[in-house]
């Protein structure tokens, strides 16, 4: 929240700009002043900046400037400008509780307050909502959607509905594709509670076997892979998770997690199962190996940091000292999502990044001037 010239202004943004050093440094050298180092406030001084005949012109102007990903909601006080960025990296959703119109990332949030459903805002979408109800346009250049595919892997709540599919059903078939790639002679499976678990479900139904649940989950710690520091995340998963003696202790275990980051939270969990007394372990991924960062939101580290970018499948396998370690392969993700394949983004997985990322900035010359980046991110 700010003030500026023109009053008041709160934004809320989800997604990554990968043009916003570029930007805040272009910004910075005409006498813009940064109270913070996040993305958002680029977009808060181009607005401020703009000289747009409306606070929904003056929007539209700031974000024809930015690269990279972006579902915000805007307002002034009077006016509330809803945008998706023209790839659709993010979800959106319109909804109405009686005579209001809300925006929401999920439709989870919507289900909260007991709001009706009303359509997703679509990518390169700008809605103008006001006294006067809700207006749409469409400012940017039109181009192939590339919708985040790890919102599906881990990210969106199982409850929710986005890119037009339901969550948990995509996970439930990633199990199920999970399952004919990469079937294991064992008596159980079991998930990594509780993002894994639809996934577990698929399996354990395509490959006939029972479904059990291994691990206790502490509900009230939160996602260890996005703790900043390593000794926080391990500790983390000692009082997340603790398996279930009578459900582990002498069976051939199938392992069902969405996917693995690091690499360090793991191990741990396979130390546990083994304490307890687990036969065997055949680890199954329900996604292929992430081997690059992303740049659009979602908080993976620097690719150095990724296990799968570094180390071979079997050479993950004896680091974690499991029995077998398959990945989901790309192809079979895609079908569980039941949408057009090449609508998703699938950088963090293949290195394919569908716009500039900062490092491609950082030869770019520095001309101190009003940019127009709306069109870059296609020519890439």
């Amino acid at each position: 929240m700010v003030d500026y010239a023109r009053g008041n202004m709160a934004v809320a943004h989800n997604g990554n700009l990968t043009n916003a050093a570029f930007l805040r440094e272009e910004l910075e050298q005409i006498g813009a002043i940064f109270q913070s180092t996040t993305d958002s406030e680029v977009i808060i001084h181009l607005i401020s900046r703009s000289r747009g005949a409306s606070f929904t012109d003056s929007v539209i102007d700031a974000l024809r400037q930015v690269v990279g990903a972006y579902s915000v909601a805007i307002t002034n006080g009077d006016v509330i400008v809803a945008a998706r960025d023209p790839l659709g990296f993010r979800p959106l959703w319109l909804g109405r509780l009686n005579n209001a119109f809300i925006v929401a990332s999920e439709t989870c949030a919507l289900d909260i307050i007991d709001a009706e459903w009303i359509r997703e805002v679509e990518p390169g979408e700008v809605v103008t909502i006001d006294r006067d109800g809700l207006r749409s346009v469409k400012p940017f250049k039109p181009a192939v959607p590339k919708q985040c595919l790890f919102e599906f892997v881990y990210v969106a709540r199982p409850d929710s509905y986005i890119f037009g599919q339901g969550v948990d059903e995509v996970r439930k078939n990633m199990g199920r594709e999970l399952a004919r790639q990469a079937p294991a002679d064992a008596d159980i499976v079991m998930a990594v509670p509780d993002s894994s678990n639809p996934a577990a479900l698929g399996y354990a139904h395509e490959s006939g076997l029972p479904f059990e649940v291994g691990f206790i989950r502490n509900h009230y710690v939160g996602r260890t892979f996005i703790e900043p520091e390593q000794g926080i995340r391990d500790f983390g998963v000692k009082i997340k998770l603790n398996p279930s003696r009578s459900a582990v202790a002498g069976k051939r275990i199938i392992l069902v997690d969405d996917s693995i980051v690091r690499g360090t939270t793991a191990p741990k969990i396979i130390k546990m199962l083994r304490r307890t007394g687990a036969r065997s372990i055949h680890f199954r991924v329900a996604s292929p190996r992430i081997i690059n960062s992303c740049h659009y939101g979602i908080d993976t580290p620097n690719r150095e940091k990724l296990i799968a970018h570094k180390s071979s499948v079997e050479e993950i396998r004896k680091f974690l000292d499991v029995d077998s370690l398959e990945y989901l392969e790309l192809p079979a993700l895609l079908r569980a999502t039941g949408g057009n394949p090449d609508h998703f983004c699938t950088a963090c997985f293949t290195g394919n990044y569908p716009t500039p990322v900062p490092e491609d900035y950082e030869t770019k010359p520095r001309n101190h001037r009003h940019v127009d980046h709306s069109t870059a991110q296609y020519e890439r």
